[in-house]
C-alpha cells in the first residue's frame, strides 16, 4: 500500500508541475489567438498565421513541456487523479495573465481560487481516485467514437454556421473534449514506453493508441486557436477550461475502469466538491477571459 501511495505522491507533483507548464503556455495561446492579426480571416488563414508566429511555437513549446510532465505523472496516477489537479493550471494563470496585463488580481478572483483549491484537494483526498486499466480495446474505443464523434461533428457544423459567443462555445467544446481524450490516449501511449531495447520502441510504434494521440493533439490546438478567435474569450475559456476534466474523468472512469472511494459518508461531501471546482474553474477562466478581451481588442 505504501508503495501505491508513493506513485500517487509522485503524479501529484508531476501534475502539478504540468499544470504550471499548461498555464504558461495557455495564457501565451491566448494573447497570441488575438495579437496575431486584426483582420476577420478564416479558421484555415488563422491557423496559417499562428504557425508562422515565433510567440505561438514558443507557447507550444512551453505547453510540450506542461503535456510531457501530464504523461509522466499518468504513469504513476490515474486520470481521475491527475486531471483534477490539472484544473489547478488555472491558479497558476491567474497571476501570470494579470503580470502581463499589468493589473492586480482582485479579492474576488482569490476567493474562487482558494475554492478552486479546497475543492480539488477534496476530491483528491476524500475521493481516493484509484487506478483502472492503462488502455482500452478496439471495440470500446469504437462505441466512444459512435457517442462522442457525432456530437462534436454537430458542433463543428454549429460552430461554423452560427456566429459570437455561440460559435466559440460549440468550438470550445470541441477541443475541450478532444484534450479530454488526449488525456485517456496518452495513459495508454506511456504504457507501452520501453525504450530500453529495440522490441520495446517497436512495440510503441505499433500502438494505435499513439498516432491517435498525435491526430488529437494537433486537433485540439486547432480547435482551441479557432475558439479563441470565434468569439470573446468569456466564452471560450471556460467552456474548454470545464469541458476537459468532465471528459476525461468520465472516460476514464467508463472506458478503463478508474474509480473513486469516498466511503458512504463522504459521498456527498464529494459532490459538493465537485459542484464547487466546476463553478470555481468556470469563475476563475470566465474572469481571465473578461481580463485579455479589452487587451484583444486594442490590437
Amino acid at each position: 500500500m505504501s508503495g501505491l501511495n508513493a506513485e500517487a505522491d509522485i503524479a501529484v507533483v508531476l501534475a502539478l508541475g504540468a499544470a504550471l507548464f499548461i498555464a504558461i503556455g495557455d495564457v501565451m495561446h491566448q494573447r497570441q489567438a488575438h495579437e496575431v492579426t486584426d483582420e476577420q480571416v478564416s479558421h484555415a488563414a488563422l491557423l496559417l498565421r499562428l504557425l508562422r508566429d515565433r510567440r505561438w511555437w514558443l507557447g507550444s513549446l512551453v505547453a510540450a513541456g506542461g503535456f510531457a510532465l501530464q504523461a509522466a505523472a499518468l504513469g504513476f496516477g490515474s486520470v481521475l487523479l491527475v486531471q483534477a489537479l490539472l484544473v489547478t493550471s488555472l491558479l497558476f494563470a491567474l497571476p501570470i495573465n494579470a503580470r502581463l496585463s499589468r493589473r492586480r488580481v482582485t479579492r474576488w478572483e482569490w476567493t474562487w481560487a482558494a475554492l478552486l483549491a479546497a475543492s480539488v484537494a477534496v476530491i483528491v483526498t476524500v475521493g481516493n481516485p484509484t487506478a483502472g486499466h492503462s488502455r482500452a480495446s478496439f471495440e470500446t474505443w469504437g462505441a466512444v467514437v459512435a457517442v462522442l464523434g457525432p456530437v462534436l461533428v454537430l458542433c463543428v457544423i454549429g460552430g461554423s454556421v452560427l456566429k459570437g459567443p455561440i460559435s466559440a462555445v460549440l468550438l470550445a467544446v470541441v477541443s475541450g473534449a478532444l484534450w479530454g481524450v488526449f488525456a485517456v490516449l496518452t495513459k495508454g501511449v506511456v504504457d507501452r514506453i520501453d525504450f530500453s531495447n529495440w522490441a520495446g520502441v517497436l512495440a510503441l510504434l505499433s500502438t494505435p493508441e499513439l498516432y491517435a494521440w498525435a491526430v488529437v493533439a494537433v486537433a485540439g490546438t486547432a480547435w482551441q486557436q479557432f475558439s479563441f478567435r470565434a468569439g470573446s474569450l468569456t466564452a471560450s475559456l471556460p467552456t474548454m477550461t470545464v469541458t476537459e476534466p468532465v471528459v476525461a474523468s468520465v472516460l476514464g472512469v467508463v472506458i478503463l475502469g478508474e474509480s473513486l472511494r469516498p466511503g458512504d459518508a463522504g459521498w456527498l461531501t464529494l459532490i459538493v466538491a465537485v459542484a464547487v471546482m466546476v463553478l470555481a474553474t468556470g469563475a476563475l477562466a470566465r474572469g481571465e477571459a473578461a481580463d485579455a478581451a479589452p487587451r484583444a481588442t486594442r490590437h
